[in-house]
């Protein structure tokens, strides 16, 4: 479809929008916080001509951070710490053990029984795969760890946040707190074997969270999830982690209502609650949908965090065609990958075998950039960066609701052969996210 350039290059209606999320600041799911910022995304999407703009609502356990704290009581040293999001509220001893990255061999290799463990993010170079902070998490449980500490990557003091539990534990078993990369070094270098206490304390409560929905285009049985979430963490003001996506949907959604006429499907716009905590919002609403008449989704999270532009279409050839089209097209290059990434809200519809693409940026900081530390603020996005993505996401949106564009859904036995074969499997079953054992 002909997108109207001029009109979306002097759009401000995302980058407004994009403000107004970062104004509310953190916005932890089933928080005050979190509902101002789904009243403000429906209102936006109003403003850009959806129709049929309604919320959608379910339960969760909330959870609120209360002190939080490190301790080296042979010497009565305390090292500032984050909680971790669904630790559960309560405090452990233990000899500390330093795991470096807590990679499955480092648990293999060390007893770490009654101890304190201490892993790094990430994974270093040369690793066969990545390991999320919750498969660590589980390793640390599952073999008899006291209490858990999370060590940042990043220079500059910031330590990094994210959940814990399952989708049937919502809360984790033993306290867990984040350290900056700075404290953790200190940590590792002058209290390796002795006790260190990690503690924390939170409310714990049920409460609940939402999901945004909104439509455009003809009023067709297919349809084409264009998706985000709006939560963030509260460390930062959620502007790369997820302020952008959101935004990005609101000027998608903006961008196609000027040319609805010419969209043969659908477009559901859906910005999720509670991405953050194992996303709920996403498993839920995928739940409420029949997965079989959703053509493709396309989900943005931590777009224009810099001009590398990344798309993940999960083998699905379709979807890579009509990505490489679009950067031919737009002369905007868009570095694209088969692998499948199960790690924000489009995997409740991959694992399902719905055509996926996830669009995000790269960043030059580690792992997740700024995302999950004090430092996701609005100055780390570029306007330019989220104008010109912008474009080319309405174009892939617009291109797949269109009938020339014809896509084809994976069963289930195919997404875990696919899984097991790019050597996730293991993880994901580490973490309690494997969601084929009766496949």
């Amino acid at each position: 479809m002909k997108l109207d350039i001029d009109a979306l290059y002097a759009s401000d209606l995302g980058w407004s929008h994009l403000e107004a999320l970062t104004d509310i600041g953190g916005r932890l799911p089933g928080s005050s916080a979190e509902r101002r910022a789904a009243d403000a995304t429906a209102d936006a999407l109003e403003t850009a001509g959806a129709r049929n703009v309604r919320f959608e609502e379910y339960d969760i356990t909330g959870w609120e951070r209360g002190h939080n704290e490190v301790t080296a009581p042979a010497v009565g040293e305390t090292v500032h710490g984050i909680a971790l999001p669904r630790s559960p509220s309560t405090e452990a001893t233990g000899p500390l053990v330093d795991l470096s990255y807590g990679l499955p061999d480092d648990f293999a290799d060390r007893d770490v029984t009654g101890r304190t463990v201490m892993v790094a993010a990430g994974v270093p170079d040369g690793a066969d795969r990545y390991v999320h902070r919750t498969e660590k998490y589980q390793r640390a449980v599952e073999n008899g760890a006291a209490g858990f500490i999370f060590r940042s990557t990043l220079d500059g003091d910031l330590p990094m946040t994210g959940s814990l539990g399952t989708e049937d534990d919502p809360l984790g078993e033993i306290p867990a707190v984040a350290v900056s990369k700075e404290s953790g070094l200190r940590l590792a270098r002058r209290f390796e074997g002795d006790r260190i206490e990690v503690s924390v304390t939170a409310t714990i409560e049920p409460t609940t969270s939402r999901n945004v929905h909104a439509d455009i285009g003809p009023d067709t049985d297919g349809q084409v999830l264009v998706t985000s979430h709006v939560d963030a963490h509260d460390l930062g003001t959620g502007a790369v982690d997820n302020g952008t996506g959101t935004a990005g949907v609101v000027e998608v959604v903006n961008a196609l209502t000027d040319s609805e006429s010419a969209l043969d499907t659908r477009v559901h716009a859906v910005v999720f609650g509670s991405e953050e905590i194992n996303l709920v919002g996403s498993d839920y609403g995928a739940r409420q949908l029949d997965t079989d008449r959703v053509k493709a989704i396309v989900n943005l999270d931590g777009i224009a965090q810099s001009r590398e532009f990344e798309a993940y279409t999960h083998g699905f050839a379709a979807l890579r065609a009509l990505v490489d089209d679009v950067a031919d097209r737009y002369a905007q290059p868009i570095a694209v990958s088969d692998r499948t990434v199960p790690f924000s809200d489009h995997w409740p519809f991959v694992k399902r075998g719905v055509p996926t693409c996830f669009a995000t940026s790269a960043s030059d900081a580690a792992l997740r950039g700024w995302g999950h530390t004090h430092g996701d603020t609005l100055d780390k996005v570029d306007r330019r960066d989220f104008r010109e993505q912008s474009i080319l996401l309405a174009a892939v949106v617009g291109g797949l609701a269109s009938r020339d564009v014809t896509t084809t859904h994976e069963s289930e036995s195919a997404m875990a052969a696919r899984l097991e074969a790019e050597g996730q499997a293991a993880g994901l079953r580490a973490m309690g996210w494997w969601p084929y054992d009766d496949v």
